[in-house]
């Protein structure tokens, strides 16, 4: 019996999310994280150890984790910064696993292995490169911590060396997915420095798997500000050289009168769907009253469970071939 093949691409706390809301079905789940971070503990272990980025590895493979509690949480336990430099544990074991192996994704595969990983998850590089970003000034930032910071208008990402190449592993799970989804997550910093490496372009335009964007449902200060979901998606388009989603999942739900004022106070506004210029894109508008979650402090983030399941029902009705049913 054939279980869905579904990959996930992106980073940040959002893939995470995702992953673990998939989980819980009967599907195979393969998952492309960025390795281009260089903030926090990550931006300390790259500098010192000159490896891919660690954290929104160790994020994912924690809530793909089948094993105890008490593991999963030592394996994410973050050290007193005037201890071991704020480092999470697990940062440092893939640190070790990566000095043992001299090789990122087979550090990863190993470490897997021990915390019972249910799915595959794979380094989008196996080097450790930098996010640099034109902005509308045609000045350029590099540095994924430091683009943001700029608050000026992006119009254009890519990695350093330029000659970076996809993972073996990132293309052959793309190739043999049948849906690839992107986000949730930042755009330029998270979702954007999977889909650049030389091969993996070529490998998501010409793959028979449905794709599926998952808009963000806030704009981000220094990257997606006044945004429209259309906006993310043209974003994308754009470093594509074409259009590639089937699929986009958003917020249409008015939600601006229970959300923390946090969010106006920096900035950050409700992505608008601007469904109309997403259906001369060609894709279809999938929502949800219950995609998102608004806790007792007006903080928002999407309802992992109910984006799961739009993701599952979007591969049951639309890939006919699959043994699998419901």
């Amino acid at each position: 019996m054939k279980k869905i093949k579904i990959t996930l691409v992106g980073g940040g706390t959002g893939l995470s999310v995702l992953a673990r809301g998939l989980r819980q079905y009967p599907v195979d789940i393969s998952a492309i994280v960025s390795v281009a971070d260089d903030g926090g503990s990550t931006g300390i272990i790259r500098d010192q150890i000159d490896m891919p980025a660690p954290g929104d590895i160790r994020n994912v493979m924690s809530a793909l984790s089948d094993v105890e509690t008490k593991l999963e949480n030592l394996f994410t336990y973050r050290f007193n910064k005037d201890a071991l430099g704020g480092h999470a544990l697990g940062n440092l074991m893939l640190a070790a696993m990566y000095d043992m192996t001299g090789d990122f994704a087979v550090a990863v595969e190993e470490l897997s292995k021990i915390l019972n990983v249910k799915g595959t998850v794979i380094p989008s590089t196996n080097i450790s490169p930098k996010l640099a970003a034109r902005m509308k000034d045609n000045s350029i930032i590099v540095g994924e911590s430091y683009i943001p910071e700029v608050q000026q208008k992006i119009e254009e990402v890519y990695l350093i060396p330029n000659d970076t190449v996809a993972t073996p592993e990132a293309i052959e799970a793309v190739w043999e997915s049948d849906v690839v989804v992107f986000g949730p997550g930042s755009l330029y910093t998270s979702i954007m420095p999977n889909l650049i490496p030389a091969g993996m372009k070529e490998a998501i335009i010409n793959s028979s798997g449905i794709k599926v964007y998952v808009s963000n449902i806030m704009t981000q200060v220094g990257e997606t500000v006044e945004y429209t979901a259309a906006d993310h998606l043209e974003a994308i388009n754009f470093h594509m050289g074409e259009r590639v989603m089937d699929f986009i999942i958003l917020n249409d739900q008015n939600i601006k009168g229970r959300i923390s004022g946090y969010y106006d106070r920096n900035g950050m506004t409700v992505v608008d769907s601007d469904s109309r210029r997403l259906e001369e894109m060609g894709v279809k508008i999938i929502t949800d009253y219950r995609l998102v979650h608004i806790d007792d402090q007006g903080a928002v983030r999407h309802n992992n469970k109910v984006l799961a399941e739009k993701i599952y029902d979007i591969a049951l009705k639309e890939i006919s071939t699959l043994q699998y049913r419901k």
